[in-house]
């Protein structure tokens, strides 16, 4: 029987086409392998979002070309977000492999069902659906549009019914992907919006939870926002990257909004849902970025508070506007103390946030078991961890917390 292996890094819609390319191998009659040596098809979902990401693929490809060498059978396959439009690049940059495709693409030399229909087969109780591809935006230190693309949106008919196939399958809760999936609609002929699709999934008898990301400022709508507030299976929990808390930083980066806009936008949205856990991604040490504009960020990060806060140090991609117009002007070791100064920040607001919830109890989906304990989530996002000789896979439990850190909650079962 042919063995097939995925080896996967970066973004959860990486994440969520590695399940799809698994079911799909599946539906061709392969068989799965944790061992790379073992397997006659490799596949490796690449991300390259920032140059640590980039470098793991290139190592893993240098070491995958030995077994290569060793097993001239061996078929090696590559997706994600390295593979670029020039593909005859890549295969002289890496000639041992066999096949480039690009995110989101049937791996096209094969043969089999259709990859529409590639569900997972064993879905896991929370599931990725995506539900556009691509981005319009062109933030200038992004290079997602020139890898996957101009936004494109999926039938919402076609996501409904993949959606009611998985909580069939057992899926209990759904997270929503795009690269901007507060655009989703705008493409196709009837424009429906991500509010419309949030309002037809909810009805669905059997599944608990919807989540949705990632977000973006610009685009987030009072109709969204009023969704969120209405629908009970929509979860509290927001993800909307501010990236930076200068005004100045943010025209470089080419995000489209001001400080004070993107103030009022988490002003209305914690007045109509109070009860919203919101977290943010932001990027220090891009170019030009003086100390006084980094602190602008950490100040905004110390008015909002938000529940979590996603950093990252600026690093140039190339082909991206940025690379292209930009000097990386801020040394290494700054753009190190200012990610840990937020790092060291954050960590005192969460500490502070998740404190309030000692004694409380909350309601949790149960995800699986991370060693002998139950991992699980509240509606807002947070993990909560619990002992518990029951099976509670894929179980709604309420959790009264006894401890809490920056990171997690620990609790008791409450009868």
């Amino acid at each position: 029987m042919t063995k097939y292996h995925i080896w996967t890094i970066g973004c959860q819609m990486n994440k969520a086409e590695s399940e799809r390319l698994a079911s799909y191998f599946e539906e061709l009659g392969y068989e799965i392998t944790d061992s790379a040596a073992e397997a006659d098809l490799i596949v490796l979902n690449s991300c390259v979002v920032r140059q640590s990401a980039e470098n793991r693929v290139v190592n893993k490809l240098h070491a995958l070309k030995a077994l290569k060498q060793s097993n001239p059978n061996l078929t090696l396959a590559v997706t994600g977000c390295l593979v670029n439009a020039d593909i005859a690049n890549l295969e002289q940059r890496f000639p041992q492999v066999d096949h480039f495709f690009k995110p989101g693409e049937c791996p096209k030399w094969l043969e089999g069902v259709g990859w529409e229909q590639a569900l997972p087969q064993h879905p896991a109780p929370c599931t990725y659906v995506p539900i556009i591809q691509g981005c319009n935006n062109f933030c200038a230190y992004c290079i997602v549009p020139y890898r996957r693309g101009r936004e494109k949106s999926r039938p919402l008919a076609e996501i409904v019914a993949e959606v009611r196939e998985l909580v069939g399958r057992g899926t209990r809760e759904v997270t929503l992907l795009g690269q901007n999936v507060d655009s989703y609609g705008h493409d196709l002929p009837d424009k429906p919006d991500l509010a419309d699709l949030l309002h037809e999934l909810n009805p669905i008898e059997g599944l608990l939870r919807i989540r949705f990301l990632t977000n973006h400022p610009k685009d987030m709508s009072p109709r969204l926002i009023e969704a969120i507030a209405k629908l009970d299976k929509v979860c509290e929990q927001l993800n909307l990257p501010v990236q930076a808390g200068s005004d100045e930083i943010l025209k470089a980066m080419k995000r489209g909004y001001t400080i004070e806009q993107y103030r009022r936008l988490i002003a209305e949205i914690r007045d109509r849902i109070p009860e919203i856990a919101l977290t943010t991604d932001v990027i220090v040490g891009f170019p030009s970025e003086s100390e006084a504009q980094f602190q602008q960020t950490a100040d905004l990060l110390t008015e909002l508070r938000f529940d979590a806060v996603h950093v990252a140090a600026y690093s140039p991609r190339a082909g991206t506007l940025a690379a292209k117009n930009l000097a990386d002007d801020v040394p290494p070791v700054e753009k190190k103390r200012r990610l840990n100064e937020v790092e060291l920040l954050q960590e005192g607001i969460a500490t502070e946030i998740n404190a309030r919830l000692r004694d409380k109890v909350v309601e949790v989906l149960v995800e699986g078991k991370a060693r002998d304990k139950w991992q699980s989530r509240t509606r807002s996002g947070k993990l909560v961890f619990f002992n518990d000789n029951s099976d509670r896979l894929g179980q709604l439990v309420n959790i009264r917390i006894d401890k809490t850190s920056p990171w997690s909650l620990q609790g008791k079962v409450e009868s």
